[in-house]
């Protein structure tokens, strides 16, 4: 128990700091955009023309413009010379310039790309067990526990199983350091159906594609086909939250297990985990007092709709339309498209997607999350792999702005 609290205690501090710097605005105003470049306005103009500064209409002033803040920052150091390295090291963890080199996965142009391939395209074939093999670089994995595990409290909600779970392999398991990438792919596989034990019950004693079985202990037959799509697209999203959360652990040497458990812990946060849920929660208001009066609600008290937009994708997530192109949207669903795209300017996301998939099949309450958990195992074990393989440290330093020695 000591040893999962220290961990989830870590993790919240990690998830808090990274939260805490996501508030940054992506999107500038034009004054401050110029304030930063040092520029007339016609130069801000000819560079967007260029494509050198991506822009877009402001939501609450149609007339206005705002400009991506990254393209501007990279603009206006070419204008001031090369920037020290403490802001370079500062802006890297705001949707900034990359952080860390990786081969696993990327987004390019508006396309999500899993060593190359599109993933939209691979969702529309592909298993989640194909997805590991291109990530991983081995064969398919079947997602099988060795060991049976010892099953949670009845009132213990899905992720506080997969917590527990992890934790109690993390306990034991041994480092990763110093074995081979077969050994950690394979006991990789293991873990991941521990995971998928603790999620949705002991597996059947064939072994079946992950989706199917999601399917078979939701009692969903029907909904396979559209699980299957969204654990491909969930796999991995070059380094988000998670993601980084996961690597940073492996870099320690610390267990397969272990590092599974810091990225699983991170969703516990409503920033990155809780994402569908919220959407959910706004659904639930619209259905009592109307789509746009809750739209408006949601946002006078300050909260950002979960459901619209991605920094990564300035002009739509591509994941969200692979995954709805086979779903006929609820009217619920299709009223909150339209009416938060008109508000907001932002076009809805895989968040939002992942919602309207559980409410079209009557998915279980806390299957967006479930999805999306056992998916991203997929690219946090790529991602370790990766790690592991450098035989670095990460271990980044911290710009004191506490007191002066007295």
């Amino acid at each position: 128990m000591s040893l999962i609290l220290a961990t989830l205690t870590l993790t919240s501090i990690l998830i808090y700091s990274i939260n805490m710097v996501m508030k940054t605005a992506l999107w500038l105003p034009a004054g401050e955009a110029l304030e930063l470049m040092q520029v007339r306005p016609q130069t801000l103009y000819a560079s967007v023309s260029r494509g050198r500064i991506r822009a877009k209409p402001d939501a609450t002033d149609p007339r206005r413009s705002l400009y991506h803040r990254d393209d501007v920052q990279r603009i206006a150091a070419r204008t001031r010379g090369r920037r020290s390295t403490e802001a370079v090291a500062s802006e890297t963890i705001q949707w900034g310039e990359p952080v860390l080199a990786s081969a696993v996965s990327t987004v390019a142009d508006g396309r999500l790309l899993y060593r190359g391939q599109d993933a939209c395209a691979l969702a529309s074939h592909a298993t989640l067990e194909d997805v590991a093999a291109l990530l991983w670089e081995s064969a398919p994995p079947r997602f099988m526990a060795v060991a049976p595990m010892t099953m949670p409290r009845k009132d213990a909600t899905p992720l506080q199983a997969g917590l527990l779970a992890l934790a109690a392999r993390a306990a034991v398991d041994p480092p990763s350091r110093g074995r081979s990438r077969a050994v950690l792919q394979a006991e990789a596989a293991d873990v991941i159906g521990t995971l998928a034990d603790a999620l949705i019950g002991p597996a059947p004693t064939k072994p079946v594609a992950l989706h199917a079985r999601l399917a078979s202990a939701w009692r969903r037959p029907r909904a396979a086909d559209d699980l299957r799509r969204a654990l491909v697209l969930l796999a991995d999203h070059e380094l988000n939250a998670s993601t980084f959360a996961a690597r940073v652990t492996a870099s320690t040497g610390a267990s397969l297990a272990a590092s599974l458990l810091t990225g699983l812990s991170t969703l516990t946060g409503p920033l990155h985990g809780g994402a569908s849920a919220a959407v959910q929660a706004l659904m639930r208001n619209a259905s009592a007092i109307g789509t746009e009066a809750a739209v408006r609600e949601w946002l006078a008290h300050d909260r950002s709709l979960a459901a619209f937009g991605h920094p990564l994708y300035p002009n739509g997530d591509a994941r969200c339309g692979a995954l709805l192109a086979n779903i006929e949207l609820p009217p619920a669903f299709t009223e909150l498209r339209e009416i938060g795209e008109k508000l907001l300017g932002e076009t809805v996301n895989i968040d939002f997607a992942l919602a309207a998939l559980a409410a079209v099949h009557k998915l279980p309450p806390g299957a967006p999350l479930m999805l999306f958990a056992l998916a991203r195992t997929v690219g946090w074990t790529a991602h370790v792999l990766e790690q592991q393989a450098t035989g670095h440290l990460i271990r980044p330093r911290a710009r004191y702005t506490g007191p002066a020695a007295s």
